[in-house]
């Protein structure tokens, strides 16, 4: 089954003025990704604000990224929503849309034993083919309940197609320790890019990255020093994409991503979906001036 690695990208979700999902603009900023030479689409994620989408809105960001994509890299939707029949109806949507695969965020604001845990995600998986691969997503700083070792290999020991996990608190300890399961084989992608370096040093696929969206030039060039094992090189440019993502998530990194992509014209609005909060436009003019001081298109090695 195939598994991540690399440079994930959560890719926002594009909004019109009225409030709608903006599929032109989605549709560039999912070529402008592919040009970018980064590994995976990762659509209607917490950067593409999928608690705050409904299910047609969710189908169709999934079909847009996935038919303007063409199969020239994999594509994983996220899948996770607030109840089980809504996540399972996802799932089932990903796998006759053509996804490659599928994330799957732990249930949010109601706190569950791990054994609702397991029968949660053991439920998912079984609502898709049992080769079609599926990501157990943990960001609890956001969502409440949290994953840990045990969850995880009781949920990978009973289904055979959850392959990996995209773990989103900076645990070293714990991100180690989910690379145990399988006799090693468990796909382990972090959510903090600050760690991408270091945890794909010890083992770890990759990352899921926002600001790749945005630091193109920066995570594809990561990646191939990662690859070719050149620990200078990615130490040196992991430590200013991580001044670069400083800049970025200074307030709601979400809300800076759209405001840099519309400014480059890659989106038409920067709009969010309320009640999340749009940078105002002088917030977003001192946000470019800033990044544009710092070469922010610039690899500089």
């Amino acid at each position: 089954m195939k598994k991540l690695y690399g440079t994930v990208v959560p890719i926002i979700t594009p909004f019109t003025n009225e409030d709608k999902i903006d599929v032109e603009s989605l549709e560039n900023l999912t070529e402008y990704i592919i040009g970018g030479g980064l590994q995976c689409l990762y659509p209607c994620g917490t950067t593409g604000e999928m608690l705050l989408l409904n299910l047609d809105e969710r189908k169709l960001v999934v079909e847009t990224v996935l038919k303007k994509t063409a199969g020239r890299i994999p594509v994983f939707a996220q899948v996770g929503a607030m109840t089980l029949r809504d996540t399972v109806e996802l799932a089932v949507h990903a796998v006759s849309a053509g996804a490659d695969g599928i994330g799957v965020v732990t249930p949010s604001y109601f706190k569950l034993s791990d054994d609702g845990l397991v029968d949660y995600y053991t439920a998912v998986a079984a609502s898709v083919p049992e080769d079609f691969p599926v990501y157990l997503y943990a960001i609890p700083q956001n969502a409440v309940n949290d994953i840990n070792l045990s969850v995880a290999e009781r949920i990978a020991a009973s289904c055979k197609n959850v392959v990996g996990i995209k773990y989103s608190r900076p645990d070293i300890t714990r991100i180690q320790e989910f690379m145990t399961i399988n006799q090693g084989k468990f796909s382990v992608l972090v959510g903090p890019d600050h760690l991408f370096h270091a945890v794909c040093a010890i083992g770890g696929d990759g990352t899921v990255s926002g600001n790749a969206m945005i630091l193109r030039e920066h995570y594809e060039s990561l990646w191939r020093a990662i690859q070719s094992d050149n620990n200078k090189v990615s130490a040196k440019i992991q430590r200013r994409t991580n001044v670069l993502n400083q800049i970025l998530c200074r307030k709601n990194n979400i809300s800076a991503y759209k405001a840099v992509l519309c400014n480059e014209g890659i989106i038409r609005t920067p709009r969010m979906r309320a009640p999340m909060e749009s940078l105002s436009e002088s917030e977003a003019a001192m946000l470019v001036a800033e990044l544009k001081k710092m070469h922010y298109k610039e690899v500089l090695l």
